[in-house]
Parts: C-alpha cells; sequence; structure tokens
C-alpha cells in the first residue's frame, strides 16, 4: 500500500510526512512528529483524550486519517505552551484540576477551543463544552472552576491589551 504525502502546519510549524492511508491524525501525531501529549484513550472518539484543533475546530484526532490533515492547521497540547504555560494550564495546577493527567491534555485543548470561540463561558456552557471529554480520577468541579478562573484572567489580560 503506498503512503500519502501529508503537508499541514502543527503548532504553527511546517511538517510533513508519510502516512499510511488507514493510518489515524493520533498516530501520526505520535509516530511521525513525536508530539505525545495527544492521547489514545478510547480509540472511538468517546473519551475526548486525544482531542485537538483543526483549522480551529475541535476534533477527536483518533478518529480522523492523518491524511485528511493535509493542508490544515492543527494544534496540539504541546502548542499551548510554546511562550510558557497557557493560562489554562497554570489554572488547572492552581486549583488541582488533574491527578494521573491522561485525560488533562484533551481537556485542556478543548477548554481553549471553548475560550477561544466564547471568552465568557457560563459553568453550564463549560460543562456542555467539556462533557465529550472523560475523566476517571478527579471530579470535574475543580477542571471547572479552573476554566472559568483561566477566562476570567484572560478577559482581564484582553482589556489591559486593548
Amino acid at each position: 500500500m503506498s503512503k500519502i504525502h501529508v503537508t499541514a502546519t502543527v503548532n504553527g510549524d511546517p511538517v510533513e510526512f508519510l502516512a499510511d492511508p488507514r493510518e489515524t491524525l493520533l498516530d501520526a501525531l505520535r509516530n511521525h512528529l513525536d508530539l505525545t501529549g495527544t492521547k489514545e484513550g478510547c480509540g472511538t472518539g468517546d473519551c475526548g483524550a486525544c482531542s485537538v484543533t483543526v483549522d480551529g475546530t475541535l476534533v477527536c484526532s483518533c478518529l480522523m486519517l492523518a491524511a485528511e490533515a493535509n493542508g490544515k492547521r492543527v494544534e496540539t497540547i504541546e502548542g499551548m505552551a510554546r511562550d510558557g504555560l497557557h493560562p489554562l494550564q497554570r489554572k488547572f495546577i492552581e486549583h488541582a484540576a488533574l491527578q494521573c493527567g491522561f485525560c488533562t491534555p484533551g481537556i485542556l485543548v478543548a477548554a481553549k477551543a471553548l475560550l477561544e470561540r466564547n471568552p465568557d463561558p457560563s459553568e453550564t456552557e463549560i460543562r456542555y463544552w467539556l462533557a465529550g471529554n472523560l475523566c476517571r480520577c478527579t471530579g470535574y468541579d475543580k477542571i471547572v472552576r479552573a476554566v472559568q478562573d483561566a477566562a476570567a484572567e484572560m478577559r482581564q489580560d484582553h482589556r489591559g491589551a486593548a
């Protein structure tokens, strides 16, 4: 079976790799680009551990073929901390919103995608948006509080910069 040449922008950097036609984006990120922050939890799109954004849309990378990323802009958990910790990452630490950390990259990517669309989400909106991300270790209250706190900080920073 012939490989497919994929050219994309991942975390702001141009990348190229050869992918098997049936290879998922998750596997390509981990195996070809050494971006191992994105995790495989279920392989069926039910847990959210593999969440990334593709052209600004939140996707389960275990359900997307690597070839579908050709010409696209992909953002992973590694892209969040390019210039120091993102406010969401800091607030997750401050609020102890993680335990084992397996689900945390997917939750952070999903929360960032939410805040990019809605900088002032209600608690209900946060819970709804993160419903596709399963965490078996912690309750979701600390996660929701961390997202609320990060959103408030980011709004304040945005107002201060304006």
